[in-house]
């Protein structure tokens, strides 16, 4: 099926013709205006020095006058309808321009960069700025070169033949200058987007010392713009200064063979004077459109960067908005590749949800996880299948429709430059109530309040003001703000501590209870405790689907599905993680093994969620029970929770914990022991 092309760009310009046609004729005046000067002092020179009258001075004075204040008129009324022009174009193409960037980031993985902006902005400034004069005005330079004719034929030869080569000159400036400054664009735009790029992590090349290297990779490409536009800045000047040279001796040489036509009577003096004039006026516009060749050429090349990404931009079409949908998530056949690769990043993924239910996502590093949640929320559109809530395919479900019932919170927190409440409103004004109530669901109410302006409070370009928890748990409370049907949440709890994280199973717990469908992808898995089901990715491929539990007991002696990677320490802290989320998944009743680093049993929890090390539970709050003897099956459980091997001095005292009922600082002492 062929992609149908977005003509808003050639359509827009169309409607400009119109008021370039204006323009044209205003030129047109205007040139003619120009004649003013050298008819002024032809009839001075022809007229009043040998007649004498001062009468016919006086009249020729005011004629001049209302018509320079008529030519200045029109220039004034040109400048003005240009510059409405160039405000009608940003408002019918910037924000187009804008989305096109987005898009193209979002949809074919380029790098983030606003250059669609900045190529409008250049077209608009040469379309509707001083540079464009010069090609306006050249139509009517055989209007001058006919004047020269009229005075004399020598003199309209001779400026012919002029601006003949001149015109050549252009030509050459154009075939010899174009590829280097073609050259020196992209490398500046590849410097401007390096350079851009290194500001947005400004910490961690502070941290790192990384600035020599990156200046010095922003030196090469920016050396290599400078570089493009020294070459065709040299052959530019040089074809400049010829071109001056040659308009000046030509006028010269006009004013000589009017002279000697004046010696020999064929012209008057006043004639002379103007043909000067009028040869000057004739060539402007040449020597002028080579000066300002450059800024053509740049603007042309900004015309084809942005027609191409235009044209690939979404059309906007009318849609009809659709009701709310209930939650119903169907993932058919979903296949989907990175732009510019040949590799599935995932491969024939199907599963189904209803409304209300909750799903978590997990599997290794790289198994298609991310990509599979900006699928489900049409950020990205599958090679093939299909990805539905409530049946409505989300990639052929308006972004402007559909994102009022989806939230969405990826790995990347990314906050705008404004107040809190604006980013938990979307960028939007939003109700008070339901700001606030979003920001409760997600536990950060209080927060918010304690800072300094409460929800007024700026935070920054991408929330430098915040800390890393604080930008996550307000960009939960933006995915949660007008209650969506579907919320997806990308590691929702990495840079959370343990309030934040008691905040987040809570806003999960109250979803569900409010029907929404919720997936998570999680790498911590307290968050498990939370879901229905769990889906598991391996190699972009669907391993394991069902209900929590199952799919944990079948998980066990896994543990890097779950794992952090980030070390041995993360490795052994997720491996505990992974054997304290299958026991929690026993207090809801499902039975189970945990895998132990020797294939022995980890420690076991009863229905009321209190651990217990191969005997008789102890009572979490009393401390009464018959603790089980310190057995070498009973180490190995300890050691399996702690993820190492703990010293038997770090046994005895962890199970003494154990043996007095003090869970809580018995978890505690296994994570310290890391």
């Amino acid at each position: 099926m062929t992609k149908q092309k977005n003509t808003l760009l050639s359509d827009t310009l169309r409607k400009c013709n119109r008021v370039f046609l204006g323009v044209a004729l205003f030129g047109l005046a205007i040139n003619l205006l120009m004649l003013t000067a050298p008819l002024f002092m032809m009839q001075v020179f022809d007229r009043v020095i040998s007649s004498r009258n001062t009468d016919t001075l006086l009249m020729l004075v005011i004629i001049a006058a209302v018509s320079l204040l008529t030519m200045a008129s029109l220039e004034g009324v040109r400048s003005f309808v240009l510059v409405r022009l160039s405000s009608w174009l940003d408002k019918k193409l910037g924000g187009t321009a804008l989305k096109a960037s987005i898009n193209s980031t979002l949809k074919q993985g380029k790098e983030p960069n606003i250059q669609g902006l900045r190529d409008l902005s250049t077209v608009r400034n040469y379309l509707t700025g001083a540079s464009i004069f010069p090609i306006l005005d050249a139509p009517f330079a055989p209007v001058f070169l006919g004047i020269l004719f009229l005075l004399h034929p020598y003199l309209g030869a001779i400026a012919t033949l002029g601006a003949v080569f001149l015109f050549g000159l252009a030509l050459a400036n154009e075939m010899l200058t174009r590829r280097p400054l073609m050259d020196a664009g992209k490398y500046n735009i590849a410097a401007m987007n390096h350079a851009e790029a290194s500001a947005r992590n400004a910490d961690v090349i502070a941290a790192m010392g990384m600035m020599p290297n990156l200046i010095g990779k922003w030196h090469k490409e920016h050396l290599g713009a400078l570089e493009q536009q020294g070459k065709a800045s040299d052959l530019g000047g040089m074809i400049s200064a010829v071109t001056k040279f040659i308009r000046t001796f030509l006028q010269i040489t006009v004013s000589a063979v009017a002279a000697l036509l004046v010696i020999q009577g064929e012209m008057t003096a006043g004639a002379m004077i103007a043909s000067s004039i009028i040869m000057g006026r004739a060539l402007a516009p040449v020597e002028q459109a080579i000066s300002t060749w450059k800024g053509f050429l740049g603007a042309r090349s900004a015309y084809g960067r942005l027609s191409t990404l235009l044209e690939d931009a979404p059309i906007s079409d009318k849609f009809m908005p659709l009701p709310r949908p209930a939650g119903h998530v169907s993932v058919e056949g979903v296949t989907y590749i990175h732009p510019g690769s040949t590799i599935p990043v995932l491969r024939n993924v199907n599963f189904k949800l209803q409304a209300g239910e909750s799903l978590g996502l997990i599997g290794p590093t790289a198994s298609g996880k991310s990509t599979l949640a900006r699928i489900l929320v049409g950020n990205i559109t599958p090679r093939t299948g299909h990805s539905r809530l409530d049946n409505m395919d989300v990639a052929e479900w308006a972004a402007d429709d559909r994102g009022r019932y989806i939230g969405y919170l990826p790995q990347d927190i990314e906050l705008f430059s404004g107040t809190i409440r604006e980013n938990i409103a979307r960028m939007g004004e939003g109700d008070p109530d339901d700001v606030v109530a979003a920001a409760n669901k997600a536990g950060v109410h209080q927060m918010i309040l304690r800072l300094e302006k409460g929800y007024e409070t700026e935070i920054g370009d991408g929330g430098a003001a915040l800390s890393g928890g604080q930008r996550q748990r307000i960009g939960l409370a933006r995915a949660l703000y007008g209650k969506p049907s579907l919320l997806v949440l990308d590691e929702p709890n990495a840079n959370l501590d343990n309030a934040g994280e008691s905040a987040l199973m809570e806003a999960m717990r109250t979803l569900k209870q409010e029907g929404a469908t919720v997936i998570v992808i999680a790498h911590r898995p307290n968050v498990l405790r939370e879901v229905d089901k769990v889906l598991v990715l391996r190699g972009g491929t669907v391993d394991d689907f069902g209900d929590r539990d199952a799919v944990l007991e079948r998980l066990q002696g896994t543990p890097p599905l779950i794992a952090a990677g980030g070390g041995e320490a993360e490795d052994k802290q997720a491996a505990r993680q992974v054997r304290m989320a299958q026991l929690n998944a026993k207090k809801t009743g499902a039975a189970g093994r945990s895998a132990s680093g020797r294939g022995r049993k980890a420690g076991r929890k009863d229905s009321s969620g209190v651990i217990s090390l191969g005997g008789p539970p102890m009572d979490g709050e009393t401390g009464k029970g018959s603790p089980p003897e310190l057995t070498d099956d009973i180490r190995q459980e300890i050691r399996a929770l702690a993820g190492r091997d703990l010293s038997d001095q770090e046994v005895e005292e962890i199970y003494g914990l154990y043996t007095a009922g003090r869970q809580d600082e018995m978890m505690k002492r296994l994570k310290e022991s890391e």
